[in-house]
């Protein structure tokens, strides 16, 4: 199912095209928008989150299921944000086409225990 959840609390389930993309433009520096694919049959988180930054850009951001594939990018384009939180949520797979994406997956992953260190 999918779920798109706004800065104030505001819960769709299901939301439309149309809805996405009223939720996208009422976004307010510093706030967000969070659409995620919930299947209890599927493990992991599948979302696809955008910021409006204090700069007036919009920074995207996407995990595939792990930590290890949380990915962002940046923008200034609304529209193209648009297109790519449409594109995600029908499952086209040209949906990262036009960013530069940088995964950020150890931001989330704890580092190794070093077995070596007698200190731990």
């Amino acid at each position: 199912m999918l779920i798109a959840t706004n800065e104030w609390g505001q819960v769709v389930k299901l939301p439309s095209m149309r809805k996405i993309g009223m939720m996208l433009a009422d976004l307010d520096q510093g706030d967000h928008l969070l659409l995620e694919r919930q299947d209890e049959s599927q493990e992991g988180n599948w979302y696809i989150q955008v910021l409006f930054r204090e700069t007036n850009t919009y920074q995207l951001e996407y995990r595939d299921g792990v930590p290890a594939e949380h990915y962002q990018t940046q923008t200034v384009s609304q529209e193209k944000v648009l297109q790519a939180l449409l594109d995600w949520v029908a499952d086209k797979p040209a949906w990262r086409e036009g960013f530069m994406w940088t995964n950020i997956g150890h931001w989330f992953t704890p580092a190794p225990e070093d077995g070596d260190d007698p200190t731990v």
